[in-house]
């Protein structure tokens, strides 16, 4: 029984990063010898052991043959005449088939260093398009790795899109989807995650809302970008830079969706693009089963993002009313996620990533100001519910004038 190490280990080792997650692979083994060196059973559908002290995931090496559609349609042979090889050609790209004996001795039967040096994202085998979470795997190691130039191999980009032709994407679980959408907005460059889509036709399949901004203009006055597709990607590369909760950058990617469905005889304007945006980012959250907190960030950056650009210009009533409609003085941690998304929507804009954004403090203070109402003194003045609610609005309301005005009085650059 030979062990080793596998896959994001050996990359990342070899890429100078922390290795987060070390997977084994055994060859030679059976899973009654696995549990008789005290290894515990947690495999389902292919036998894989968590080592008795350090917890670290041990699988037999394993086979797998397409049996139906999806990336749960294998049938999976693991035993002892399973070679290292023979494993290691299942996985998805070079750069994961890598693997490390017990003498730190590596073996890289498919050219993986090499590809990681060069900066290229290629497939191991023809049985890359057994799986289409693979092409999700591939843009978002695209994203991950984007600072250092990585690329998708000529030949990977022709299999995925023949993936995409065949309607083998078709049968990804929405789950999956999610969670690949999800860590893709974790890393580096999350823009690269959608190029990468876009390039090999996913993106109109998967994300059919987020493939329609693209080629949609918007007015160049407030857009040097032009193309709204191009926009929200700066915008949510823009919020990567300013967030890492995902919450943020998936608001960011949402914030705009409402562009894609604008008539085009109204382009380049957008009007009421809100209102058609909250709709979209409904119905895209109910089919992948976003989170709810994903969800209700995303709804508030679609319809209320041009509140917070002209925070300066509302009627105190209407910013109270924003901020009801948040539900804001219930869940006050929404409003500096939401001003972070709307300052990535501003920034992500030719000639503003560096530019001030008073708005987002101007938010923020009026936020303040109305949330530091005492609401209990007011009820304790008696009156029914209504009224004792009418008058806490008007506090806020007044509370919410005061800091506006000061702001509009002060000298510019102050």
């Amino acid at each position: 029984m030979k062990i080793y190490l596998v896959g994001g280990a050996v990359r990342d080792k070899l890429l100078g990063l922390p290795v987060q997650d070390r997977d084994h692979v055994v060859v030679g083994g059976t899973p009654d010898e696995m549990v008789a060196q005290g290894f515990k059973p947690v495999g389902a559908d292919f036998p894989v052991f968590l080592h008795p002290v350090t917890k670290e995931e041990y699988a037999l090496a394993r086979t797998e043959r397409k049996s139906g559609h999806g990336y749960k349609g294998f049938k999976v042979y693991a035993a002892p005449d399973v070679t290292l090889e023979d494993d290691l050609t299942r996985r998805d790209l070079t750069i994961n088939a890598m693997a490390e004996d017990e003498q730190g001795k590596l073996v890289d039967p498919f050219g993986g260093a090499e590809d990681l040096r060069n900066g290229v994202l290629r497939h191991v085998s023809d049985a890359f398009a057994e799986d289409p979470v693979r092409i999700l795997r591939v843009a978002r190691f695209a994203a991950r790795y984007a600072k250092w130039g990585f690329h998708v191999a000529h030949g990977t980009n022709q299999l995925m899109c023949r993936m995409v032709e065949s309607g083998e994407v078709d049968h990804l679980v929405a789950e999956r989807v999610w969670t690949e959408l999800e860590r893709a907005l974790g890393e580096d460059k999350p823009s690269r995650f959608f190029e990468v889509l876009r390039g090999c036709g996913a993106l109109a399949r998967l994300f059919p809302e987020i493939d329609a901004l693209f080629g949609v203009p918007q007015p160049e006055k407030h857009h040097p970008e032009v193309d709204t597709g191009a926009h929200v990607m700066l915008v949510i590369d823009a919020a990567a830079k300013l967030s890492p909760d995902t919450r943020v950058r998936f608001a960011a990617l949402m914030h705009d969706l409402g562009k894609g469905n604008t008539p085009k005889e109204e382009w380049p304007q957008h009007i009421g693009h809100e209102a058609r945006g909250t709709e979209l980012v409904k119905n895209f959250c109910q089919r992948f089963r976003v989170p709810n907190e994903h969800r209700d960030l995303a709804l508030i950056a679609a319809r209320f993002h041009a509140h917070c650009h002209k925070i300066a210009e509302l009627r105190p009533a209407t910013v109270v009313d924003t901020l009801e409609a948040m539900d804001a003085f219930r869940r006050p941690e929404r409003v500096d996620l939401f001003v972070t998304a709307c300052e990535a929507d501003f920034r992500g804009r030719h000639g503003s990533e560096e530019k001030p954004y008073p708005q987002a403090g101007l938010f923020r203070s009026v936020f303040s100001a109305a949330r530091a109402v005492d609401t209990s003194v007011i009820a304790a003045g008696g009156g029914q519910g209504p009224d004792i609610g009418a008058r806490i609005r008007e506090a806020r309301i007044a509370a919410v004038r005061q800091v506006l005005s000061l702001s509009s009085s002060r000298p510019s650059g102050t």
